[in-house]
């Protein structure tokens, strides 16, 4: 595209422009060697263990929403043709478990959290997230974390579609955090001005969950 063809400002190009200037969504975050790429207490493994709260929700994708409310300028309500339609994106991550177990070079597809944001637009007093799955679980997280570049709303794994024992039909991915903060079974998405602890921060878990810095428990 050539300089005279730069489309006009919108919305979304007026609010990147803003975020960029403010750092909106910069996390401070760095890229480790390989060396490093194991957080401490941490074991491999080359399976994917199973947690959850005891309840697997079964949801008919005729049926499923994804809701994104809150502080932002464009409150959605996606179904999942709405949903699939978005733009898709591929992430290769590894994933951290707080039960001491992590896995290398997971590979998704879905819908960059991103490109969600694109489509809400953020407030500018927005700075944290509540995320509520099917099944009732809650966690919180930064905003600035949700929009991570690696961060993915995921419907397929290795290729094929997310079972339900592991969060399908989607999922949050935040790869750098423990994954506890990566929902199962999504529902909704809020956007808050303050942090609010969810269900397992409420019991004793850390309101982070940086695997880096061993952030498990709230006294940690």
């Amino acid at each position: 595209m050539s300089d005279d063809q730069i489309p006009e400002d919108s919305k979304l190009t007026t609010s990147k422009r803003r975020w960029a200037a403010e750092g909106k969504f910069l996390t401070g975050r760095i890229s480790r060697p390989e060396t490093e790429r194991l957080p401490p207490g941490q074991h491999l493994v080359k399976n994917w263990p199973v947690l959850d709260l005891g309840q697997q929700p079964v949801i008919s994708i005729d049926s499923w929403r994804l809701e994104v409310r809150g502080l932002v300028e464009t409150t959605l309500d996606l179904s999942w043709a709405a949903f699939q339609a978005l733009e898709q994106s591929t992430m290769v991550t590894d994933i951290h478990c707080v039960t001491t177990w992590s896995r290398y070079d997971n590979k998704w597809k879905g819908v960059s959290t991103r490109d969600l944001l694109d489509l809400a637009m953020a407030k500018a007093e927005a700075g944290y997230v509540m995320l509520t799955s099917y099944d009732g679980y809650t966690t919180n997280l930064p905003l600035s974390d949700f929009a991570a570049e690696e961060a993915i709303l995921a419907t397929s794994w290795e290729g094929l579609p997310l079972t339900r024992d592991h969060g399908g039909p989607m999922r949050l991915v935040i790869p750098h955090l423990y994954f506890w903060k990566s929902a199962k079974w999504l529902r909704r998405i809020d956007l808050l001005p303050a942090d609010k602890a969810g269900f397992w921060e409420k019991n004793g878990y850390h309101m982070y969950g940086d695997p880096w810095r061993e952030q498990r428990y709230s006294e940690d």
